[in-house]
């Protein structure tokens, strides 16, 4: 992983995809440079945040002059290996999976979706918004077949731990949990649990409670 590798804070690098992001709209406005103030600006974080993200990293700006956007886009997608393609599988097809399956990343087109696995699919699978999904009893099998090592999950709560045990057995490496159940798994399979309720109550209880926080 990123904070692995370069030893940053794990702060820091949930927010690298966001700074690539926001770098290539620059680029794509024709903007040549940039400054941490500009960047503060668009993206809601405070300017000395950037500069102490990109700080980890050494030298990317020069005082008085700012970033070079370009060299900032370039660095980013090598950081992030957008050079090379991701291939994920979806578990579980029901009504956010299905959206899951429609969208399949289309605004990065080096992820992407290309399996799928539902107890509602027949044996010989069925296609799906274009991709194949396949029943569960398969996993072993077609996880080899499309050499994926990361997995999408969104099945119901009381199916999370027993399908989690099933993707360990066939190698997985990352799950991103869309389920509310804290998955229980061996310390090397990254897991990143994304709970819409609790999010949901986070935000209600900031603005409840008046409570100043970052938009990212």
């Amino acid at each position: 992983m990123i904070e692995e590798k370069m030893r940053i804070p794990q702060a820091t690098s949930k927010r690298l995809p966001l700074y690539y992001r926001f770098l290539q709209n620059f680029a794509n406005m024709g903007k040549k440079r940039v400054s941490s103030g500009e960047l503060s600006e668009a993206m809601k974080i405070d300017a000395a945040t950037i500069r102490r993200d990109f700080s980890h990293f050494g030298a990317l700006g020069r005082k008085g002059y700012g970033y070079d956007v370009e060299y900032l886009v370039d660095f980013f997608r090598k950081t992030l290996d957008q050079d090379e393609e991701t291939d994920v599988a979806l578990v579980g097809v029901g009504s956010l999976g299905t959206a899951f399956l429609k969208y399949n990343f289309h605004k990065n087109h080096n992820t992407r979706i290309v399996v799928a696995f539902d107890p509602k699919a027949p044996a010989e699978g069925k296609m799906m918004s274009g991709i194949p999904v396949f029943h569960p009893d398969r996993m072993q099998e077609k996880f080899q077949e499309y050499g994926v090592e990361i997995a999408i999950l969104t099945v119901p709560a009381k199916e999370a731990q027993k399908v989690t045990d099933g993707l360990i057995d066939v190698g997985i490496k990352g799950i991103l949990n869309f389920t509310p159940v804290r998955l229980a798994a061996p310390e090397y399979i990254r897991i990143h649990t994304i709970d819409l309720s609790v999010e949901l109550q986070t935000l209600i209880y900031f603005i409840k409670n008046d409570v100043k926080d970052s938009h990212i």
